[in-house]
């Protein structure tokens, strides 16, 4: 089984993914922190390398984590790149959302190059929610709910769709 969680920055991706991996007994990749751990900070790569050096390490991360399977949670930019849009397409695809109001407190840790505040925040995600929808199997709104029942309305959807396939 993969899934992969995709959405603008500060969506949960990571902290969603983890819960959901264990929840389904299967591996979790943050595509973002593998390329932490292998290159060193993303804002520092941004700043050093610029983006094109980041989204060809991004894109060679989420190849690898797609080869591994399991719940595969990928940065904002990700979709981005077509060949990553392919590859998607034979996967199952959950868009996490969040509103601006509840992303406020959750953006202002200086880990995220393309987002320095509010605004641009907003920018980028009106800029990729067309992408981001059109790529999603199953979507689920981060902005007030626990994370526990998120992780489960997920689960739930992606034990249905794997039975479905089966």
């Amino acid at each position: 089984m993969t899934v992969v969680l995709i959405g603008p920055p500060a969506a949960g991706k990571s902290r969603i993914g983890k819960r959901l991996a264990r929840r389904l007994g299967v591996p979790f990749i943050d595509t973002d922190s593998t390329i932490v751990r292998e290159h060193g900070p993303i804002a520092q790569i941004f700043a050093d390398r610029g983006e094109p050096a980041f989204r060809a390490l991004e894109r060679d991360a989420v190849v690898k984590a797609l080869a591994t399977g399991g719940v595969v949670s990928v940065g904002g930019g990700a979709v981005l790149d077509e060949r990553t849009q392919d590859d998607l397409k034979r996967t199952s695809v959950v868009l996490l959302t969040v509103s601006p109001e509840a992303v406020a407190a959750r953006i202002d840790d200086g880990k995220r190059p393309l987002v320095q505040g509010l605004e641009s925040w907003q920018a980028l995600v009106a800029k990729r929610m067309p992408l981001y929808e059109s790529l999603a199997d199953y979507r689920a709104d981060t902005s007030r709910r626990p994370i526990s029942t998120i992780v489960e309305e997920i689960a739930a959807w992606c034990e249905r769709a794997e039975r479905k396939d089966a």
